[in-house]
């Protein structure tokens, strides 16, 4: 589906004294407004999506919408590891007016491949959104395999999918056996992949820089992409490896708050800010960026 080509930012929740701050909310839309994004992704695992309620996800969605104005694609994450619970969620954002629905591999509890087509073709019919599959084996062990990808890029509902392996190879065989839009999941490996038919990246360096990276995606798709990976590895990719030195919000939420976008880099338990041990390296790759 066209209208998820190109960059949607994966969008971190802004806590300030236990709560959402929405200030620094707006702020961070605007940002990515302002810089060209072309979406955003709500209540994914850079937003904490396992620690915000239901309701502070539909209060965040709702404000994000009225924000943006109808600027940016809105996807809500409502992948979880029960399917009755995923279809729940995923009816409840499309009553919200999400245009689709990133859904995560069920994690934990290990499906089979035969479980996985299950799952999301029952999310695909029942749940009312297009569905974005999203392959992260890194955080929930089981991966999908690409037969299992191929047969559901015959379901109907079944749109794209957000492959964040870093495997170029796996990603190029999915764009040439599948009719899905490929959109990476790795910020490190989105240009090369967008040279093998990726045509988008769900990302988390682009809350920092979201103009250039939008517009080095652009270039990628348009057949840049080694050119372009080599630009930006030359630029950020030692602060694009410094956002991981922690789990994925920690670092980013740092460098936001560093950066004055956000008002704190405050995480909700078990998640914690940035251990001091890595600020000095942040703050220094934020300023070689000219981010600071």
């Amino acid at each position: 589906m066209k209208q998820f080509e190109g960059v949607l930012t994966a969008l971190v929740t802004p806590f300030k004294n236990g709560d959402v701050d929405w200030a620094s909310l707006k702020s961070l839309v605007r940002m990515q407004i302002d810089g060209g994004v072309q979406g955003l992704v709500i209540s994914g695992t850079t937003g904490e999506s396992p620690t915000i309620s239901l309701e502070e996800t539909k209060k965040i969605f709702d404000f994000v919408r009225g924000e943006s104005g109808g600027a940016l694609r809105l996807v809500v994450g409502t992948g979880s590891n029960s399917t009755a619970t995923t279809i729940a969620t995923t009816k409840l954002a499309q009553s919200w007016g999400a245009e689709a629905a990133l859904v995560v591999v069920p994690y934990y509890n290990k499906p089979s491949q035969r479980g996985l087509f299950e799952h999301y073709s029952a999310v695909a019919r029942d749940g009312g959104l297009p569905v974005i599959l999203y392959n992260v084996p890194g955080r929930t062990i089981t991966k999908l395999e690409l037969s299992t990808i191929q047969k559901l890029a015959e379901v109907p509902g079944i749109v794209a999918i957000k492959e964040a392996t870093g495997d170029i190879a796996f990603g190029k065989s999915i764009a040439q056996s599948t009719g899905l839009l490929l959109s990476s999941g790795d910020d490190g490996t989105c240009f090369a992949l967008a040279g093998a038919g990726g045509r988008g990246v769900i990302s988390v360096i682009s809350h920092l820089i979201p103009q250039e990276f939008s517009s080095w995606m652009k270039r990628a798709a348009a057949g840049e992409s080694e050119k372009v990976s080599q630009e930006f590895a030359s630029k950020y990719g030692a602060l694009n490896d410094a956002l991981y030195v922690e789990a994925n919000p920690i670092p980013v939420k740092y460098a936001l708050w560093k950066m004055g976008v956000i008002a704190s880099p405050e995480l909700r338990l078990p998640l914690t800010a940035l251990d001091e041990a890595h600020r000095a390296k942040v703050d220094t790759l934020l300023k070689q960026g000219g981010l600071l």
